[in-house]
C-alpha cells in the first residue's frame, strides 16, 4: 500500500510538473504587414525552461482540444485549425502553422484556447497575438481596435495599449483578467525571444498585477515579446478532475521603432 501511495503521489505530481512546466501561444510575422499579403500563424507548445520564462519549444500540441481563429477587422471569425499543417519532422516535434490572407485593412486578432485533462488536474489557457494590415507603412489604419474585447472565461492577458503604439522603449499596459473579473497579485513573465531570465524571481522581467489586475513592461528593443501568467484554482474540480489549472500567453511583434499613424 505504501509503494502504491508513493507512485500515486508521483503521478501527480508528475502531472503537475508538465502543467507548470509546458505553455501554448501563438505568433506571426511583423507587427504591420501588407494589405493582401500573406500571414503565417504559428501554434507553439514550448515555454518549459526557466520556470515558464524562455521561448524554447517542447513537443508539439495534440489540436483535438484546442481552437485556433483570427478575427478580421470587420469582426469576422476565421477558423485557423482546418488550415493547420504540420511543420515538424516526427509527431512531437516541430510546431503547427496556419496560412491566411490579410484580405482587409486594420487590427487582426489571433486567439487560441485549449481544454484538456492532465490525470486529475484539469488545463484550461488561452493565447493571443495581433498584427496590422496597411496598405502603406507610413500612415497604418486602426480599424477593428473596438473588436479587440475580453473574451470572458478562463485566465485572459487582454492588451490596454493601443496595437499601433507598441513600440521598444515605449511601456506596453496590461490587464490580467480570470472569467471576466481582474486578477491583482498575479505574477506575469515578460520574456523577449532569446532572453535568459534570472534565477528565481527576475526583477527586470516578472511583474505583479495591482490591484485592479492592470501590469506594464517596456521592451528595450524590438523582438517577439511573450507574456506569461499562471493561475491555479485547488477548489475547482469536477467529473474526473479536482483542481484547474489556469494559463495565459500573449505575444506581441514589438518593432523597434514605431509606426506613425
Amino acid at each position: 500500500m505504501k509503494t502504491i501511495r508513493i507512485a500515486s503521489f508521483l503521478m501527480v505530481a508528475m502531472a503537475a510538473r508538465f502543467l507548470q512546466a509546458h505553455d501554448t501561444w501563438v505568433q506571426s510575422g511583423p507587427l504591420v504587414t501588407r494589405y493582401q499579403d500573406v500571414v503565417h500563424i504559428d501554434l507553439m507548445l514550448g515555454n518549459h525552461g526557466n520556470n515558464h520564462r524562455d521561448f524554447k519549444l517542447a513537443s508539439k500540441i495534440t489540436l483535438t482540444p484546442c481552437t485556433l481563429e483570427a478575427i478580421a477587422p470587420d469582426g469576422t471569425k476565421i477558423d485557423l485549425k482546418p488550415r493547420l499543417t504540420d511543420m515538424g519532422s516526427a509527431e512531437k516535434e516541430g510546431f503547427w502553422s496556419a496560412r491566411m490572407i490579410a484580405d482587409q485593412t486594420g487590427i487582426y486578432q489571433v486567439v487560441h484556447t485549449l481544454d484538456t485533462l492532465h490525470g486529475k488536474t484539469r488545463a484550461i489557457k488561452s493565447s493571443k497575438t495581433f498584427f496590422i494590415s496597411s496598405k502603406c507603412f507610413g500612415t497604418i489604419t486602426t480599424q477593428g481596435a473596438d473588436r479587440i474585447t475580453p473574451i470572458q472565461r478562463g485566465l485572459e492577458l487582454e492588451l490596454i495599449t493601443p496595437v499601433e503604439a507598441i513600440a521598444a522603449k515605449h511601456e506596453i499596459r496590461y490587464r490580467v483578467l480570470w472569467n471576466g473579473k481582474p486578477l491583482p497579485n498575479a505574477t506575469v513573465a515578460f520574456v523577449p525571444r532569446g532572453a535568459v531570465l534570472a534565477e528565481g524571481k527576475d526583477s527586470q522581467h516578472e511583474k505583479e498585477t495591482d490591484a485592479n489586475g492592470y501590469v506594464a513592461f517596456t521592451p528595450s528593443e524590438g523582438n517577439l515579446l511573450l507574456a506569461v501568467v499562471h493561475h491555479l484554482a485547488p477548489d475547482e474540480s469536477g467529473e474526473g478532475y479536482d483542481k484547474t489549472h489556469y494559463g495565459a500567453t500573449m505575444v506581441l511583434p514589438v518593432p523597434q521603432i514605431p509606426f506613425v499613424k
